[in-house]
């Protein structure tokens, strides 16, 4: 199967990058979202990242702003899913909601239509069926697309094995490099590995340990980083973080995901609002005295 028209559903951050790296790779792309003021916002962010490309990649910001006038934005499902070879739905990380789109786009879309989902933490296989074609359903989970390159492709264990070929290969035409993950697993790969670091760090604020700044200060110091766990959280989204720690059953994760929601509930999810444990676009763990 010849991949040509890629949907993205969910005009937010990851599906955003998705959707404008697909463009840049020369697919017909897409955009779904149901609040219009999303998918404006989804193209300012798209012109804001090719000029980024432009200043420090060599990408011609013509070409790129040129591939983004020939994606489709739109709030209208049949649209969006119009001949689709490959759907990626990059929705809220909600059980309900995600389920609610895919017995949608399950009815709507053409039957040659691979779906995938990008979730960060829920499996596969929670919204296979509901989607009437659990055979031609797989996770296919970017990271930050244009920086960290890695593509994670996770079946479960109802998914056409053929399938599997045709998603690395999809990954690969994205410039990102696949990770084949055998069975289902909560978190992928990097994200299980990420959410032990998280909730290391989670433990040591909830615990009164130290300050949000020292703890990152601690990290960044030791490993060389650019940025502690905070500085990443707030990369991620803490609104994000919220859903998959408020999941889990331990009381260390409540208790976490507790200490987030006073973020979320002031508005502060992270860079894409401005502010979250830190302000931006000038966070304060990038000034020169942090780890003085």
């Amino acid at each position: 199967m010849k991949i040509n028209k890629v949907c993205i559903l969910g005009a937010g951050t990851l599906g955003t990058r998705v959707a404008l790296q697909s463009a840049l790779s020369g697919y017909e792309v897409a955009v779904y979202d149901i609040y219009p003021k999303a998918l404006e916002n989804s193209k300012k962010t798209m012109e804001k990242i090719i000029r980024s490309l432009a200043k420090n990649s060599g990408l011609e910001a013509e070409a790129g702003l040129n591939a983004i006038k020939e994606i489709t934005f739109t709030d209208n499902a049949n649209v969006a899913v119009m001949d689709a070879d490959i759907i990626n739905e990059s929705v809220l990380e909600n059980v309900a909601v995600k389920q609610e789109v895919w017995n949608q786009f399950g009815i709507i879309a053409p039957e040659k239509t691979i779906f995938t989902t990008n979730t960060s933490f829920l499996l596969p296989s929670t919204f296979a069926e509901i989607s009437g074609r659990p055979a031609r359903f797989c996770a296919l989970h970017f990271h930050d697309v244009f920086y960290a390159k890695v593509v994670d492709i996770m079946p479960h264990k109802g998914t056409d094995p053929a399938l599997i070929p045709i998603l690395m290969d999809f990954g690969r035409s994205l410039e990102q490099v696949p990770v084949f993950v055998k069975k289902e697993n909560p978190g992928y790969i990097f994200n299980s590995m990420l959410m032990a670091f998280i909730g290391a760090a989670g433990k040591l604020i909830t615990g009164e340990v130290a300050s949000i700044q020292d703890i990152d200060r601690s990290w960044m110091v030791n490993f060389h980083m650019p940025m502690g766990p905070f500085g990443i959280l707030d990369s991620i989204g803490l609104d994000t973080a919220w859903h998959v720690t408020h999941n889990m059953p331990d009381k260390a994760s409540q208790s976490f995901a507790a200490f987030l929601k006073t973020y979320i509930d002031a508005g502060k999810l992270g860079e894409k609002t401005g502010e979250g444990f830190y302000s931006y676009p000038h966070p304060t763990y990038k000034d020169p005295d942090f780890l003085s």
